[in-house]
């Protein structure tokens, strides 16, 4: 059974490999001997973590004729070798240091592992990680941040919750949620001075108005001025960043604008990585390619069930557009640490090891919806207006024709399955 080798291993004359620290990296150069043949010259120096110094390094590795430099992913210290170097026009790669540990028995030094990372680079050795475009980058630091803030303000909603358990306020016993406009209406008379739970209660809007009895037993508590002013902070804070948050929202959509591949377009038929068009309207003659509508990336993601646009916008930045760099779509789920990697030997069975840690960030969109909009809702919207879980649990098919990601990257029609009762 003949196994054909990936695009990284093949053999490479010219290499160049930077072991990583903080405020300099050990760099190393292998290149052919000029007048022994089959011998080779490695070179071996440091290299200031500046942005100066890591340019003339560019500069050398490119009069050496380097092909290809490999890059030892360390922190965050990393970043610097790899963006100036790629600027340069060199052909670079980022590796994770767990896959290029030295081997057992032998000296571990910077100047050793970067020797190592060499010779593992010119017999093609290692496996090169993803890393994204520089403006899916940019797009993917906007929604990494309005992730973490969202996280943060949820936070601070736990904290606002436990004060008012501290104070004998059990609204959140009755309101499914402390998000909704009448608990806010509550909570800041509250702040306000109001302490008769009758008045409070009259506060309820709309389907609330019919636990009015309830509220009035969960609003009679023990809350003082002291309760009023921390949560006048929390409450605060929570207004900060929903401004925030819905900044860094208009901002990535921005983004999203401007970038061409994720603008609307019809789909053709996907021919496949094996010249086949299995996908084509063709097969499918009930779907045609005039009735089609025009989708971006963002809003062909979202008829996916389960997926709102925020969700969808956070997977383009994690995973991009170009999806040639997965050969399958699952490379695709294995890169993202969604299924348990295969382990099979001798006579056994193949059995599932561990996932892995994988990025969080594209991990907690694969699981659940987000609340990235600001204000006192707690699901974004979706294209329709409603929340993305409505449109989750109630849409079991896209309203546009069916659709599916081929893994070239094209979305292509689908048949709705005959359904059966």
């Amino acid at each position: 059974m003949e196994v054909p080798d990936e695009e990284h291993e093949h053999l490479i004359e010219r290499v160049a490999a930077i072991d990583v620290a903080k405020a300099f990296g050990k760099v190393c150069t292998r290149i052919p001997h000029p007048s022994t043949s089959g011998r080779r010259v490695t070179k071996v120096w440091d290299v200031e973590a500046t942005m100066n110094a890591v340019t003339e390094l560019s500069d050398r590795l490119i009069e050496l004729g380097v092909e290809k430099v490999t890059v030892e992913s360390t922190g965050d210290y990393w970043r610097i070798w790899y963006y100036v170097l790629e600027a340069r026009g060199l052909n670079v790669q980022l590796v994770n240091a767990r896959d290029v540990k030295h081997l057992p028995g032998r000296s571990k030094t910077d100047k050793l592992d970067a020797v190592w990372l060499a010779k593992l680079t010119e017999k093609g050795l290692v496996r090169p990680s993803f890393v994204p475009p520089k403006e899916i980058r940019t797009l993917r630091d906007y929604t990494r941040m309005r992730s973490d803030l969202t996280a943060e303000r949820t936070r601070y909603w736990l904290r606002l919750e436990k004060l008012l358990e501290d104070s004998l306020i059990k609204v959140s016993a009755v309101a499914s949620t402390l998000t909704t406009a009448s608990i806010r209406d509550m909570i800041e008379a509250l702040i306000a001075g109001e302490r008769n739970p009758r008045v409070l209660a009259e506060l309820a809007r709309g389907r609330m108005r019919a636990k009015i009895p309830a509220l009035v037993e969960a609003l009679t508590g023990q809350f003082d001025d002291h309760h009023a002013e921390i949560a006048a902070l929390l409450l605060a804070q929570i207004d900060g960043l929903d401004a925030q948050i819905g900044k860094l929202t208009a901002r990535i959509e921005q983004l999203l604008d401007d970038l061409p591949a994720a603008q609307p377009h019809r789909a053709s038929g996907d021919s496949g990585r094996d010249g086949n068009s299995s996908t084509s309207p063709s097969h499918h003659p009930e779907i045609t390619t005039a009735s089609q509508p025009m989708l971006s990336a963002v809003e062909r993601l979202d008829e996916i069930p389960g997926i709102s646009p925020a969700v969808a916008q956070v997977i383009l930045a994690e995973v991009g557009l170009d999806m040639n760099r997965f050969p399958t779509a699952g490379h695709l789920v294995s890169w993202a640490k969604l299924c348990p990697r295969t382990i099979q030997s001798g006579a056994k069975s193949p059995t599932g090891g561990r996932t892995g840690k994988g990025n969080p960030y594209l991990k907690e969109s694969s699981a659940k919806p987000r609340p990235w909009l600001p204000g006192p809702i707690a699901f974004s919207a979706n294209a329709t207006g409603a929340s993305s879980n409505a449109a989750a649990s109630s849409r079991l098919w896209s309203p546009s024709p069916g659709r599916s990601w081929s893994s070239s990257g094209t979305c292509s029609p689908t048949p709705r399955p005959s359904t059966s009762t």
